[in-house]
């Protein structure tokens, strides 16, 4: 069914009241409230309202569709903004179908890549519906409502699009089941942290340049990680158990990981990690951000030396999406509702099995299969994607206290 409306636009300086005058105005006619969006950019404001009305033209206070019309001018008058007022019809039929969130993440974020990213849309016979800014910095992340698309055509348009202009491009159905992602499960090494823990003890042990060539091959899917492992390992051998302590120290978390993991927390999201790397380190790590699941692989130490040999089940690819699907048990969480996050080949399980896979400075082969890439430097850019804005979260910050440099 379609239904006449009026688009109104009132631009100028953004003062208090302007809303508040505009809809008491509108309230003297027979008219009901479509849709309204207000943005202000460095003291500008840009106020739309879409209000329908059925059969003729609208009657009040003011009389007739004219009155309408002169009463919004007088208040853009008193207020000295400028008024735009169009006419039309809108199909609610047409309005619901294909509603996409569309996600741009750049550093920085030019121009050119909103031209290419919004033509793609244009040519996908999609409409852009909304644009807001989630954050500026360190990242520059826009979100665009975008309606009438394909989402599979448009996943892939934009995703060529993106590698051209070197952004990040995440598109998401619209809908309820964005919000309602409760786990969040991740890689730990060169994903939570920015380095392998594995290479940090090859440094002590003297061998790091084989440990790192064997540890490239498998992250790149062209070994078995379990084999790549036990190789690894054994090279660590007559390693002291005090260099756990020290390795510890010299884990640097990935940019944004405590940001994300604290807002992630505050929100009552489930939080877990799955390392290929070792418990002695990422037990650390849970006690330190309070994460609530953890799995790993244990190093055999035997009067207190490594022994090069790995003790139980080895955590490894399958082993990953077998602990998404444990914790998310264990939680109570529908796997539709999880959210895996990794860099590597042995994440590649876990990410096609999570309700949102996503790649973070990932290997080829593990961009080409998660939902969306994620290639900027910052862990927290995460949270844009679930339609969390930096605004919110250093509001959220301020009310706790945090002041805490950005990490």
């Amino acid at each position: 069914m379609n239904q006449r409306t009026l688009l109104i636009t009132l631009t100028g300086p953004d003062r208090p009241g302007v809303t508040s005058r505009l809809f008491t105005v509108l309230a003297g006619f027979p008219v009901t409230v479509a849709d309204v969006e207000q943005v202000v950019i460095r003291g500008r404001l840009t106020l739309g309202v879409l209000v329908a009305y059925a059969g003729g033209p609208p009657t009040g206070t003011g009389g007739t569709l004219g009155g309408l019309w002169t009463a919004v001018e007088q208040v853009a008058s008193d207020l000295d903004m400028e008024l735009e007022i169009a006419t039309g019809t809108v199909s609610k039929e047409k309005r619901r179908r294909g509603r996409l969130h569309v996600t741009v993440l750049g550093a920085p974020l030019t121009p050119a890549a909103m031209a290419g990213i919004s033509g793609r849309i244009a040519a996908c016979g999609a409409n852009i519906d909304r644009i807001e800014r989630l954050s500026s910095y360190p990242v520059t992340c826009i979100e665009l409502a975008v309606s009438g698309a394909d989402p599979m055509a448009m996943r892939a348009e934009l995703a060529a699009e993106a590698a051209l202009q070197q952004v990040d491009v995440a598109v998401q159905r619209s809908g309820l089941h964005r919000r309602a992602k409760r786990l969040i499960v991740m890689d730990v090494d060169s994903t939570l942290i920015q380095a392998e823990v594995i290479e940090l003890l090859a440094r002590h042990a003297g061998c790091l340049d084989e440990v790192a060539r064997v540890t490239e091959e498998a992250m790149r899917g062209e070994l078995d990680f379990a084999e790549s492992l036990t190789r690894r390992v054994a090279l660590l051998e007559g390693l002291p158990e005090e260099i756990f302590e020290q390795v510890a120290k010299e884990v640097v978390y990935t940019p944004g990981a405590r940001t994300l993991v604290r807002t992630l927390k505050r929100l009552d999201y489930r939080f877990a990690i799955v390392s290929g790397g070792f418990t002695q380190i990422t037990d650390s790590l849970v006690k330190e951000l309070g994460i609530d699941y953890s799995a790993a692989n244990t190093l055999e130490v035997v009067d207190g030396r490594l022994t090069g040999r790995v003790v139980g089940e080895i955590v490894d690819r399958p082993g990953k999406a077998r602990a998404l699907e444990r914790f998310a048990a264990q939680a109570g969480i529908p796997i539709s509702q999880t959210v895996a996050i990794g860099d590597g080949a042995n994440d590649l399980d876990m990410i096609a099995a999570a309700g949102i896979g996503i790649a973070f400075n990932a290997k080829p082969i593990v961009r080409q299969a998660a939902d969306t890439a994620v290639n900027v430097p910052y862990l927290d850019s995460i949270l844009y994607l679930l339609g969390i804005s930096r605004e919110e979260v250093e509001a959220a910050d301020a009310e706790d206290g945090v002041v805490t440099p950005y990490r």
